[in-house]
């Protein structure tokens, strides 16, 4: 599995977890929920900001994202 669709799946399972939707976190960052959707299926990497916001957003740690202990 590559990283991307790795970061994806547990950004989408952080993002349900708290009962968020995608079009409302892509709101949040003033995209098209189809955008957001690239995010959660690794078809685009996200940024420094975006990571950093979304893991705040998701009360996450990077960590938690890339699967590190």
């Amino acid at each position: 599995m590559n990283i991307a669709k790795y970061v994806g799946e547990n950004l989408k399972s952080a993002r349900q977890q708290k009962g968020i939707t995608q079009k409302q976190i892509a709101a949040e960052l003033k995209k098209y929920q189809s955008e957001y959707s690239d995010y959660e299926t690794g078809k685009i990497q996200l940024d420094y900001e975006k990571l950093v916001y979304l893991c705040r957003r998701f009360d996450i740690t990077p960590n938690d994202l890339f699967g590190f202990d």
